[in-house]
């Protein structure tokens, strides 16, 4: 590298592609250089956006905020309604009564005291009565009951959710809540939002054609796209955003995709949208994830329609076969409807930055929808990119390495998360639940953490990284929501503090109680924000 290309300064970023990973890119760079830094972004015309990801993650309301968008126009232009976690239903065993919640509320005194630890050794080994086997619960916990769930008697969200709640009221300010939340929203309508936002209040600058060569620089860098009606683009940091295609990262620097599909068998996604029976259906203030034979269905309520789709293995059944499971879950409706295939390729890119060159969303890798990490990763990409982003070539190549290192470190993450899901399940109707359960599919890093917590509940010591996705709390919903039970009878000493732990759950229970009597329905406040917005009522 030349002494004059170490000391260029990062003026001008390109963004290669829309959709919602351009444009909440571009946005996140444009808001936080506020002028400083030129961003443009090149859009083909004739590609349409993948738009599939219609679920968020809490991160979105920083994102938004960051981006100075208003909730309320958000939620009004983009269909969106509030999330407030997932309910996985017939995972364990298949059963219709069979279901858990990974709610986005933390556990009542996580962090205060090791509450999982508590809960096990009282539901394995005592009573919530005060005449416990053991003689270590005590009297206070007599007056708190007996023990349902863990998603239920730690968070008072699952109450929340199961009556159709929202997380807030409409004299709540903007992006201000009761309860924790997310988003679900129609992700093409958010791509043109961002779009609408970024060019008339951010600056950025939009062209609208195809790339159809990269001309390198001496030392390797992208000095320039050249594109078919515009000419040559020069900049000085260049974002592939180009979709699956990876036309700059995995096109022109040949940066290989690590495939995954030997651990997360789910190749194939048939998506429909389905329309409410009536305008004042009840939307739903979570995610459903509903497990199959061969994968599981999505159903996501937004305020017109209810995006639904099977996620499935094609190695364990035929497309005719999903569209017949699909077809029983909507019911009859859908012979009316569209259903739209989407391949999955799951797996990511070996480095996601390149000399010059930062990969983000479908360009960078994709895994299946479980858990909504899509968005997130897109939201913490573009948030990196933002607040790290090199004030010279000369540094870049170190913001590189620490970006790839991150999101390596991420992508793996996400991966052993999304597997535990599957093999904490007992379901044995088909030889793709058997498999997902083989040792052999089982990342080690995963294996290693179950055998860890068989004899204690996952800690943030677990998680040594502050670049988590999924905290210990995440990781406790999904293992003892699915009926793991870490042996406690050790620690049985360790578990001194009963009454802190009464008290905790007696605060949980009066959670509940206020948050049924304050809160509207998830479709009431939606209505309300149409009509009214925020506060001004």
């Amino acid at each position: 590298m030349t002494q004059q290309s170490h000391t260029q300064h990062i003026n001008t970023v390109v963004i290669v592609g829309g959709g919602n990973a351009g444009w909440l890119t571009a946005g996140r760079i444009a808001a936080k250089h506020q002028g400083q830094v030129r961003v443009i972004l090149i859009e083909s015309p004739g590609i349409p956006p993948i738009g599939v990801g219609e679920g968020t993650w809490p991160t979105m309301r920083s994102t938004l905020l960051a981006l100075g968008i208003s909730e309320t126009d958000f939620i009004r232009e983009c269909d969106a309604t509030f999330k407030q976690g997932a309910k996985f239903a017939r995972w364990v065993d298949g059963s219709p009564e069979d279901f858990y919640y990974h709610p986005l509320v933390l556990p009542q005194g996580f962090g205060k005291a090791d509450m999982a630890a508590y809960w096990l050794h009282g539901s394995l080994h005592g009573s919530l009565h005060g005449t416990s086997a053991t003689t270590d619960v005590s009297p206070a916990m007599a007056n708190v009951g007996p023990f349902s769930s863990f998603s239920n008697d730690l968070c008072y969200q699952e109450a929340i959710c199961e009556r159709g709640l929202a997380p807030k009221t409409i004299r709540h300010a903007e992006f201000a809540a009761v309860a924790n939340y997310a988003y679900h929203l129609d992700s093409g309508k958010f791509g043109v939002f961002l779009q609408r936002h970024c060019m008339e209040k951010l600056g950025v600058e939009h062209i609208q054609d195809d790339v159809i060569a990269v001309q390198s620089a001496s030392n390797g860098d992208i000095a320039a796209v050249q594109t078919q009606n515009h000419g040559l683009i020069a900049g000085d940091l260049f974002v592939d955003c180009t979709g699956f295609k990876s036309l700059l990262l995995g096109k022109h620097y040949q940066v290989p995709f690590k495939r995954c599909d030997d651990v997360l068998f789910i190749d194939t996604a048939l998506a429909v949208q389905v329309p409410y029976e009536t305008s004042d259906a009840p939307i739903a203030s979570h995610t459903i994830s509903t497990a199959q034979d061969c994968g599981w269905i999505w159903d996501i309520g937004l305020q017109h329609r209810r995006g639904v789709g099977y996620v499935y293995a094609s190695r364990y059944c035929s497309e005719a076969e999903a569209r017949e499971t699909l077809a029983r879950y909507v019911g009859p409706a859908i012979a009316d409807l569209a259903v739209r295939k989407i391949p999955i390729e799951s797996g990511h890119r070996t480095r996601f930055w390149q000399n010059n060159c930062v990969a983000v969303g479908l360009s960078a890798g994709f895994l299946e929808p479980l858990e909504a990490s899509a968005l997130v990763l897109v939201e913490l990409s573009a948030q990196m990119i933002a607040e790290q982003l090199p004030a010279t070539r000369g540094v870049m190549d170190i913001v590189a390495r620490r970006f790839n290192e991150t999101f390596l470190y991420r992508w793996d993450k996400i991966i052993d998360f999304l597997k535990l899901h599957y093999i904490l399940s007992q379901r044995d109707d088909s030889a793709f639940w058997r498999d997902n359960r083989d040792l052999a599919t089982i990342p080690q890093s995963l294996q290693d953490l179950m055998q860890l917590w068989q004899h204690r509940a996952p800690g943030d010591l677990d998680f040594t990284s502050n670049n988590e996705v999924f905290p210990a709390a995440s990781y406790q919903y999904v293992l003892y929501g699915m009926g793991f039970r870490s042996e406690t009878a050790r620690q049985s000493r360790q578990l001194n503090n009963w009454d802190f732990v009464a008290s905790q759950l007696q605060q949980n229970r009066k959670m509940i109680d206020q948050a049924l009597t304050l809160l509207p329905s998830n479709r009431e406040l939606i209505d309300k924000i149409r009509q009214y917005g925020f506060q001004n009522i």
